[in-house]
């Protein structure tokens, strides 16, 4: 609508009047809920539900809170599960009509209750140094994790009424994306592997988790896709290289390098809205026209 909504590194969560910018109403989440932050800090995209926004500060008293959108007054607060937020941001989820927000946390995969943050499940998955970055893909009663060392695992819901839980359904260390994010897309998960593990981009078959091919390409980074197209940018390079999605091969297409000026590995998640392309690298943003030209 007429708001915007943004949470800091620090934790500090503000909505904004997204004509003028003016500061509507703010809670610093980890100092309202008794959390600390994390190593890297938090890197969480609050997530609007309605007239709710979702954040996860973790903590020794709750993993998810949901606030009034308009007044950033408390709806609900999801019970602790002992860990600290994780890197991932959350999502909604809807599955046999009950209502789920999923996020991983510093240790775990959790769901909670959309409707009144009520532990719905909780599954470990603990990586070195809590890198838990990803942020969870559901599809279809299925929810698909994916962090470095620890591998990829797709999990089977179970809703019985108000409650749920979860079982693996295939595990593999094929694909572990620490950071750059996993596309979904006709039955095909996209994304790169963690440096360790050779740091190639890979694709992965939803049902069974075999690996369909595995390709330097331009090198691990982030993804995003659009018109039948994969767009990966190299987190060391500042390339984007356009790959068709396709489970058959990797193929750059066509590829571009990005100014100088950007400091350290780019790791922000390319954007293709309105017919442009934005990248970020550093304090530096970039938008490309990638309309497709008049005939």
């Amino acid at each position: 609508g007429d708001r915007l909504y943004h949470e800091s590194p620090h934790g500090e969560l503000v909505c904004l009047d997204a004509a003028t910018g003016e500061k509507i109403w703010a809670v610093n989440i980890l100092d309202r809920f008794g959390s600390e932050n994390l190593q890297w800090a938090l890197s969480e995209s609050p997530l609007i539900d309605g007239q709710r926004v979702i954040c996860c500060p973790g903590g020794p008293r709750t993993a998810v809170v949901a606030l009034d959108k308009r007044s950033g007054k408390v709806v609900w607060k999801s019970p602790s599960v002992g860990d600290l937020a994780g890197y991932g941001s959350p999502v909604a989820a809807e599955y046999e009509g009950l209502r789920m927000i999923l996020t991983m946390t510093s240790q775990a995969v959790i769901a909670v209750s959309a409707d009144n943050g009520d532990l719905l499940w909780r599954f470990e998955y603990v990586t070195p140094f809590n890198e838990t970055i990803f942020t969870p893909i559901y599809h279809d009663g299925h929810v698909f994790i994916s962090t470095r060392t620890v591998g990829s695992t797709l999990l089977k819901l179970h809703v019985d009424g108000s409650k749920a839980s979860v079982d693996p359904v295939w595990r593999t260390k094929k694909l572990d994306n620490q950071h750059g994010g996993v596309v979904l897309l006709d039955g095909y998960l996209y994304g790169a592997n963690h440096p360790l593990n050779g740091g190639d981009w890979v694709c992965l078959d939803w049902a069974t988790g075999e690996r369909k091919y595995s390709e330097r390409g331009l090198g691990r980074g982030a993804l995003t896709y659009a018109d039948g197209m994969l767009y990966t940018f190299s987190e060391r390079g500042g390339i984007v290289g356009l790959v068709p999605a396709v489970p058959e091969r990797h193929e750059i297409v066509s590829q571009f390098q990005i100014p100088p000026g950007g400091e350290g590995p780019a790791w922000a998640h390319p954007v293709v809205c309105g017919g442009r392309l934005y990248l970020r690298h550093g304090d530096f943003l970039y938008a490309y026209d990638i309309r497709a030209a008049e005939r």
